[in-house]
């Protein structure tokens, strides 16, 4: 019955974990740090691959960093690269790796900062969602002037793989903007 429901056309109606991800959390509004870290981590992750790649590998990452809880993460050593490298459930870049690492270190100083990872990334949106018309998905923004400013703080802050287009896909992918389709049941 679910398949007969109108969905954004980038949406691969024969991937069920595919589906899952558009009809259940894409574009819902995260609040929660260690989510928003999490999805934070993953879309930084995707640059250069699909994103498809890296959510069927979601519970890898997951195992792999310690469930994303960011005090873990922060505290991974070089020991730990390695070993993340050699169990082959991510992505095998060591770069990309790294970054996470890094970038969880960094995430506690936005905490420390902001209070917390949401009050930081929401704020950029005065804590509501910017909904956009969006009469087919494949003329859809795929960056905006808040994901470009986003990313140049993110990047004078010493963030890693935090491009616009893939801050822009955060930012989606979290609920601060809303791109579903006009005519899809999500939007």
């Amino acid at each position: 019955m679910t398949q007969n429901l109108s969905r954004c056309g980038w949406v691969k109606l024969s991937d069920p974990t595919y589906v899952a991800y558009h009809d259940e959390e894409w574009g819902k509004p995260l609040h929660d740090d260690r989510a928003l870290f999490e999805l934070f981590c993953l879309e930084t992750q995707s640059a250069g691959l699909s994103w498809l790649t890296i959510l069927k590998k979601r519970d890898g990452y997951r195992n792999a960093f310690a469930s994303f809880v960011l005090e873990k993460v922060a505290h991974l050593s070089e020991m730990d690269v390695e070993r993340i490298l050699s169990e082959g459930e991510v992505i095998k870049s060591r770069p990309k790796i790294e970054a996470i690492i890094n970038n969880a270190k960094l995430c506690q100083t936005i905490i420390h900062e902001f209070g917390s990872l949401d009050a930081y990334f929401w704020g950029y949106v005065s804590g509501k969602t910017i909904i956009n018309d969006v009469p087919d998905y494949k003329t859809a923004a795929c960056t905006s002037p808040i994901s470009d400013a986003l990313t140049k703080d993110l990047k004078k802050r010493g963030f890693k793989f935090v491009g616009t287009t893939t801050i822009y896909a955060f930012m989606q992918a979290c609920g601060m903007v809303n791109d579903h389709e006009n005519s899809c049941r999500c939007k």
